[in-house]
């Protein structure tokens, strides 16, 4: 599935957060901020390939392990590789600026790491900005909840 970088995010009006540890399956809301998309790849369409700063992807992947948004019954292969390649069922959230979330694939990190991809810098700079101890120390109500903006918070609550 291909969406370019840094457009708006409309495959879903709804997000739902999944806690892998727990088991908790899933809070759904209807998100009040702007989602972007990055990282959404496909075969045949161009991408912004080159380096990312050191600890980048040793961040996103860690926050791959807390958080997962949109988790799916089915997945998704990557079709750029060769042959078969990994697959994904899932979404990340990056909280950015304020009222915009970034919306990447749970193969983003793959898409780095095998095919060179380069997300956009204001991405990287908003992954590497995550406090993932914050993320950990976070819970609603009962479960952890690594990030919900403000705006979608006041939602939750009504």
């Amino acid at each position: 599935m291909f969406y370019e970088d840094l457009t708006e995010y409309t495959y879903s009006a709804d997000d739902s957060f999944t806690d892998p540890q727990s088991g908790f399956y899933a809070l759904w809301y209807r998100p009040a901020y702007t989602r972007l998309n990055v990282g959404w790849l496909q075969q045949g369409e161009p991408y912004p390939t080159g380096d990312v700063p050191a600890g980048f992807v040793e961040k996103l992947a860690a926050v791959q392990r807390v958080q997962w948004m949109n988790v799916c019954l089915g997945v998704h292969e990557c079709d750029l590789c060769p042959d078969e390649g990994p697959e994904g069922n899932g979404e990340l959230r990056i909280p950015g600026a304020p009222s915009t979330a970034y919306a990447a694939p749970f193969l983003i990190t793959h898409y780095v790491t095998a095919h060179g991809y380069r997300p956009p810098a204001e991405f990287v700079a908003a992954v590497l900005a995550v406090d993932l101890d914050a993320w950990a120390a976070a819970r609603w109500p009962e479960v952890p909840f690594p990030w919900v903006p403000q705006e979608g918070v006041e939602w939750l609550l009504e």
